[in-house]
């Protein structure tokens, strides 16, 4: 019950190397990217790495939410790889509104064009909520409440390490937990789940939309964050941590790799296909660089990573229970919904098709500063929640 983990000098090296790489690619950005073609690149790629990552940490924070509220257990054995990961989320978050504010306020048109409508009359038709104050006061809001719960779940985990239990601290302990967590479900379901990524992402081309995008994105996001978390818990197994972690968890961190890849590709199929069969051009215009244009092998080289790999693989049982399969296929999955968000940012700013070495050296950035943030927060408390009353279905757990 007194797993404590203390973060490997390697360990730290590497999210080092790794941030250092992500500052020197942003320092080159800064002086190659000199033109306007270029500044829209350098706007672009950071926009697209900060929102994913951003997006991908607060999917550990909904996965303690809506684990909390099924009452499930099985998760208890891990729970504090989830919780490291959440804590990025104030980070990137702010980084991300660092982001905004250069763009919105540096009134770049270039990545988001509502910011000069011009007379163009969709735009000034969508001017209610597409303009730079609703966007920036909503974004704001979004990301403090994100933060703040984020935050307030995980001082709840750790305080109640200290409590001394019996059945009625029990109860209290779920049901203050139930409470924060409802509320969180009930932000995420608001911005995530329907607003937020049509301001920052579905807005970059405002003169189409798609009532399914911000599932579509969640789908691509938390499918990342399932993958993620299962990558650092194949990790610490590694380093003899989570005694009480078997196969049986693994093998169901591999069922939502699997089940979501193919959730994402539903989405990914309905969306495409309904605008196919209805063919107007307000709609069309959104997948003509994608499927036609310079970003078609991005389109189809993203449902094979995303849809045909994980399919083919986690099909069957064994390769669930396999770490090292889950952990290969863990990064191709966060690799390949990297490329997702890509060809959901670039088509509509850079219009063009170049090799992403500047998006990959700042996506490196971002990896780095989660590794060094998750790492140093597993190592702030035991990685057994030792309270929980839960905890003994994780033990004995088994699919």
């Amino acid at each position: 019950m007194k797993d404590q983990f203390v973060v490997p000098a390697r360990l730290k090296t590497t999210s080092f190397v790794l941030l250092g790489i992500g500052l020197l690619t942003f320092l080159i950005g800064l002086f190659v990217f000199n033109d306007e073609h270029g500044a829209t690149r350098f706007w672009a790629g950071i926009l697209q790495n900060s929102t994913y990552f951003l997006l991908i940490a607060l999917a550990s924070t909904f996965f303690i939410g809506v684990t909390t509220l099924a009452h499930g257990g099985w998760q208890l054995g891990f729970r504090r790889v989830p919780e490291a990961i959440s804590m990025a989320v104030p980070v990137l978050g702010g980084i991300l509104l660092v982001v905004l504010g250069f763009l919105i306020f540096g009134h770049k048109g270039h990545i988001y064009h509502w910011l000069n409508p011009h007379g163009d009359e969709i735009l000034e038709n969508k001017s209610p909520f597409l303009n730079a104050s609703f966007v920036s006061i909503a974004s704001v809001i979004t990301i403090g409440l994100w933060s703040a719960l984020t935050i307030k779940l995980r001082k709840m985990s750790l305080e109640e390490d200290t409590w001394s239990m019996d059945a009625e601290a029990g109860k209290r302990l779920l049901w203050r937990n139930t409470v924060w967590c409802a509320g969180f479900i009930v932000v995420f379901a608001l911005s995530v789940g329907s607003t937020t990524p049509w301001i920052w992402l579905m807005s970059i081309d405002a003169h189409w939309f798609s009532t399914m995008y911000s599932w579509y994105t969640f789908a691509s996001t938390f499918v990342s964050g399932m993958s993620l978390i299962a990558l650092f818990v194949i990790y610490l197994k590694s380093k003899g941590h989570l005694v009480y972690v078997t196969d049986e968890h693994l093998h169901d961190l591999g069922k939502f790799m699997f089940a979501f890849s193919i959730f994402w590709t539903y989405l990914w199929f309905s969306q495409y296909m309904l605008i196919w069969y209805a063919n107007m051009p307000e709609e069309t215009v959104y997948f003509q660089p994608r499927v036609w244009g310079p970003f078609r092998p991005i389109f189809f080289l993203n449902l094979i990573i995303n849809f045909v790999t994980p399919l083919l693989v986690f099909m069957k049982r064994a390769p669930k229970r396999n770490n090292t399969t889950v952990a290969f296929m863990a990064g191709v999955i966060i690799f390949g919904h990297w490329l997702d968000f890509f060809q959901m940012v670039m088509p509509g700013t850079v219009h063009e098709l170049n090799f992403p070495w500047y998006e990959l050296g700042l996506g490196l950035g971002f990896v780095g500063l989660i590794i060094w943030i998750t790492g140093n927060q597993l190592a702030k408390a035991p990685l057994a929640p030792k309270n929980h009353p839960y905890l003994k279905e994780s033990i004995v757990h088994h699919t």
